[in-house]
């Protein structure tokens, strides 16, 4: 296959599968999953084939393609891959594929809901491949309908409720991006580029490596705000959250699972990809709240699951605690008060490491925990922690893949939850000991948390909870994608370098770029004078 076309495959080719859906004949449900798996699947297996074409030494960006589009304005169809892009794109066809493994249990109007889940992988692939800003936006607010629509019609009792405040909170960080978007576009006149939506071009721009141009401070502080608020609302972090839980509990497991897996990543992607390279300036002037706002997210969700009775809800809040350490990750740039250099890149590029570890982990690990409360909710139709009880004894294997993913979770050494986490608090020692301590305390919460949950649900006295006749042991399908889950979080556990050696040249690639702007500040008191 072609190189220059395989990104536009992997990223067309779900739009293609829901065109066929909705061709289908009425009452065709079983050829219409067969045909939405057999698209995922194949869309799953041209991302491996992406992966093994990539050249994990070159930081650059790969497989590239750039077309015009919209020549007035000067938009491209421009998409790229790098050692940021490639895992989460990977782990978009992963989740994508098994969440609709796991969608056996819709049965209400099965072709909309697999035509809306087709073009959301569509949007969400676009996302992390596009490299020109405009295009971006586009497949960002592409992504939004099919989401709103999966969460109020397929949704628990209150899904209207909640699929309207997860549209009105992304559509609200979708104009503060338009704005940012736009600021960037004609600012950007002056440029060698001339006016440009290319994100690498920007980012250029941005860090002052154009000879004729430079985004103000003033613009990028206020570009970065803009861009941060947009992105904190989907990763989410405090206080952008609340829409999170009451998605969460409301959309039907498989959404849960894509929502948790692949959805949060799309902030915490952008903020690497854009806020951070085109706004260095403002990265600097934010950081220090940054990490406060990342290692608060920390303890405030594990506190948050900690007081929860809906199963749910408690693994919900889990998501805001363990996207607290990205955020951190991210964050812990720190520089000399006097002349505004970099300290510790080394520690910067760890953190950065391991954020991206660290979605990648929480975007296995949560689905898995997601769908092993869809499995039981199914069979009881409740998730009131504290009627469960003793489920050990009367599902066993289902309750052994269930502590399995809980504990991958909880950061268990030896699975996947650790590596992100460890490697985040370290690098947050160089930044600050003591935001180092709390978010390390958040592990000991995470622990207390998902401990507690487990003795309530899984030990304990044989369940005498609603609906007891029902509880049948799990099914082969069930095994497979809780299984598969549970094997991948062991995999990245045990060999965290197979994600690392993708990844680790440009992440410190992208750190060394923004380092380099030290130059363009004179003193601190300069950013925080503004």
């Amino acid at each position: 296959m072609n190189d220059d076309r395989l990104l536009s495959l992997i990223i067309f080719l779900p739009a293609l599968g829901a065109l066929i859906v909705a061709m289908c004949p009425p009452k065709t449900e079983g050829l219409m999953r067969t045909i939405a798996i057999a698209t995922s699947l194949l869309t799953l297996l041209l991302t491996f084939l992406a992966w093994d074409r990539f050249d994990a030494s070159n930081p650059n960006m790969q497989l590239v393609v750039k077309a015009p589009w919209i020549t007035a304005w000067n938009v491209n169809y421009q998409l790229g891959l790098d050692g940021i892009s490639l895992p989460l794109t990977l782990l978009t066809s992963l989740i994508c594929f098994v969440s609709l493994l796991a969608s056996n249990s819709i049965t209400k109007a099965v072709k909309g809901y697999l035509v809306l889940f087709l073009i959301l992988e569509t949007g969400v692939l676009g996302v992390f491949l596009a490299l020109d800003f405009f295009l971006f936006y586009v497949f960002w607010e592409v992504m939004l309908l099919p989401m709103y629509f999966l969460i109020g019609i397929w949704g628990g009792p209150r899904r209207e409720y909640a699929a309207i405040k997860f549209f009105l909170y992304t559509l609200f960080g979708g104009v503060l991006m338009l704005i940012a978007l736009l600021m960037f576009y004609f600012d950007s006149g002056a440029s060698t580029y001339g006016k440009t939506f290319d994100l690498l071009e920007l980012a250029r721009i941005g860090q002052g490596l154009d000879p004729n141009f430079q985004f103000t401070s003033e613009v990028q502080i206020i570009a970065f705000i803009l861009l941060f608020i947009g992105f904190a609302i989907k990763v989410p972090v405090f206080p952008f959250h609340t829409w999170l839980p009451d998605a969460h509990v409301e959309a039907p497991t498989p959404i849960s699972m894509i929502l948790a897996g692949v959805l949060l990543k799309l902030g915490a992607y952008g903020i690497i990809r854009i806020a951070f390279p085109i706004c260095p300036l403002g990265a600097q002037y934010a950081a220090h709240a940054l990490v406060i706002l990342g290692v608060f997210s920390i303890l405030y969700g594990a506190f948050a699951a900690m007081a929860q009775t809906d199963f749910k809800r408690l693994v919900a809040y889990s998501s805001v605690s363990h996207m607290g350490y990205v955020l951190l990750g991210i964050a812990v740039w720190k520089l000399t008060e006097s002349t505004g250099e970099t300290v510790g890149r080394d520690y910067w590029q760890m953190g950065m490491n391991g954020a991206m570890f660290q979605m990648i982990a929480h975007g296995i690990s949560s689905p898995g925990m997601f769908f092993m409360v869809g499995v039981i909710y199914e069979r009881v139709h409740h998730r009131d922690l504290n009627q469960f009880g003793g489920l050990m004894g009367l599902m066993p294997l289902y309750s052994g893949l269930a502590v399995g993913i809980f504990f991958a979770g909880l950061g268990l050494p030896g699975l996947c939850g650790f590596i992100g986490e460890v490697f985040t608090v370290l690098a947050s020692w160089n930044y600050s000991p003591l935001y180092a301590i709390l978010a390390a305390s958040g592990v000991i919460l995470t622990a207390g948390y998902i401990l507690w949950a487990v003795q309530r649900v899984y030990l304990g006295p044989e369940y005498k909870g609603p609906h007891a006749e029902a509880i049948t042991p799990i099914t082969e399908r069930e095994v497979g994608i809780a299984g598969l889950l549970l094997a991948l979080c062991i995999l990245l556990g045990v060999y965290p370098e197979l994600l690392f050696s993708q990844m680790r040249p440009a992440v410190n690639l992208l750190v060394d770029n923004l380092a380099a702007t030290k130059g363009l500040i004179k003193t601190a008191a300069e950013i925080t004078g503004l």
